[in-house]
Order: C-alpha cells, then structure tokens, then sequence
C-alpha cells in the first residue's frame, strides 16, 4: 500500500509530506480550543462551524490545485490534488459527526432535522459526495471505473455549489466570508470556461474586472433573498472608500495578483529561452 508522502517508485517527496503535516493542524487547533475551553458556552456549536469553514477551504484548494498548477506551470502541485480532496472529504465528515454530537446522539432527531431543514439537507447532500469522491479516489478504483471515475469526479463542481450555499445558509448575518470564498470559485470557473486559445495574459486581466462584478452579484442576490437589508446598500458600498475592503475588492485583488504573477512567469520564460538560444547559436 502506497503512503502518501511517497510516489509510485517509492521515493519520499516532501513538497507532499509538507502539505500531509498541514492538513490536521486546523482541526487540533479547534480541538485545542475547545479542550482549553477557550470558546463561548456552546463549545461544541463554535467547533462545528469551525471546521465546516475549514471544510470548504480544503474543497475550494482542492478545485484550485488543477488551474494553477497549469498557470504557474507547477506540475508539482497536482501531486497533491487528491490529498486536498480527501481532506476536505474528512473534515466534513467531523463537520457531521459533531452536528450527531450536538444532538446527543439521537439519530432519528439528526435526521428528522436533515429532512426538514433546507441547510442541512444540502449539506448532507454535499456531505454524501464528498465521501463519494473519497472512497473513489485511489489508483484501483480509478481503474475499475474507467470512464465512469472522470463523470463521477466531474460532480465536485456542484457539490461545491451546495457546500458554499450550505456555508451561506449556516453563517446567517455576516455573510463575509462566503461572499469571498464563492467570487473564487466563480474565478476558478470563469477560468475553466475559457476556451484553451484564450488562456493568454491578458485573458487573465480580463478575469479581473469579470471576478469583482460577480462576486459583488452574489453579495447582492444573497441580501436580496435570504435577508431584509437593502442589497443596493452593499452594492454601493463596493464603490465607498468607507467600507473598503468588500469581499469583491478582496477576490479581485487575488485575480489580480495572479494575473501579474502569470504574465510575469511567462515573460521571464520567454527572456530565459531566447538567451539560451542565443548562447547555443554563439560560436
């Protein structure tokens, strides 16, 4: 059985153990937290929040591994695609068995509770994928599957959808940080939709501007269905020195900064192929 902090030769990679050390240390931290009691009256509540935010971060890292490890031309990076995916696959998986916790183990509560609220049934919807992706993620049952494995693998896009809407929906008033982590993951799609020939530089500047208008959409749209407050106050707010900085303005800067990031790897690239041209063409 291959470990995971080796490849398929066996040889210890670690760029890989590096990011397996990373992967538990939010959740001993909460766990750290909540033993120290350093959290409010409803530990068990603030823990479960916790690690659901930290579920979608993994789930949001995971869908970022592919674009940038093409963009920064970084084929490292894919080597820790599937451990990102199954880590977010863990921690939702904590994320539920501390809802059951919450409940004092009444299962039949847990589950009257997921069919009669929407939050909830989402996210075990979302939940059940993740696990489904999970399981289905190791060498052998990628070959067993064959085509099936790329069509089954394809529904984290969705289960992504449900996962920030269940975020949404759980963190209620201060919506911030869903706000931000959906203008990514629309960032990541917008990228994905861009035909192979419109992946150059300035697609990525492009991607700027198109990144800071949708997220500041799905500001709007959320405080114009789900709450009472005026949308077009958080919609202006974008454009007011005041309340700088708005989850749009924060996405934007990340589009940003990749875009830069990009364009300046590419032209150096370039510059260190035509000089080794020269030098080869030299007498």
């Amino acid at each position: 059985m291959r470990v995971p902090w080796r490849d398929r030769h066996g040889r210890f990679l670690k760029f890989k153990a590096a990011v397996l050390v990373f992967m538990p240390i939010p959740g001993l931290v909460w766990a750290y937290w909540w033993i120290a009691g350093d959290l409010s009256g409803r530990a068990v509540n603030d823990v479960i929040h916790g690690i659901g935010s930290w579920t979608v971060r993994f789930l949001m890292l995971a869908l970022a591994i592919t674009p940038f490890a093409r963009l920064l031309e970084w084929p490292r990076l894919l080597t820790v695609r599937r451990m990102v995916g199954v880590t977010a696959a863990v921690y939702a998986s904590v994320h539920f068995l501390l809802y059951i916790v919450d409940q004092k183990f009444n299962l039949l509560t847990v589950g009257a509770e997921i069919v009669r609220r929407f939050y909830l049934t989402i996210g075990f919807v979302a939940l059940a994928g993740l696990i489904a992706l999970g399981v289905t993620s190791t060498d052998a049952m990628m070959r067993r599957m064959g085509k099936r494995w790329k069509q089954l693998h394809r529904l984290v896009y969705p289960i992504g959808v449900l996962a920030l809407l269940h975020f949404f929906i759980q963190t209620k008033a201060n919506v911030a940080e869903p706000v931000f982590v959906s203008g990514l993951f629309l960032w990541l799609m917008a990228w994905r939709l861009l035909p192979m020939a419109w992946r150059t530089w300035w697609a990525y500047f492009v991607l700027v501007p198109v990144s800071f208008t949708l997220t500041a959409g799905v500001e709007f749209a959320w405080y114009g269905l789900a709450t009472k407050i005026d949308p077009f106050r958080l919609l202006n707010a974008n454009w007011s020195e005041r309340f700088f900085p708005r989850p749009a303005h924060e996405v934007a800067a990340v589009a940003l900064v990749v875009a830069i990031v990009v364009t300046a790897r590419r032209l150096l690239s370039r510059a260190a192929a035509r000089g080794g041209a020269v030098r080869t063409s030299s007498p």
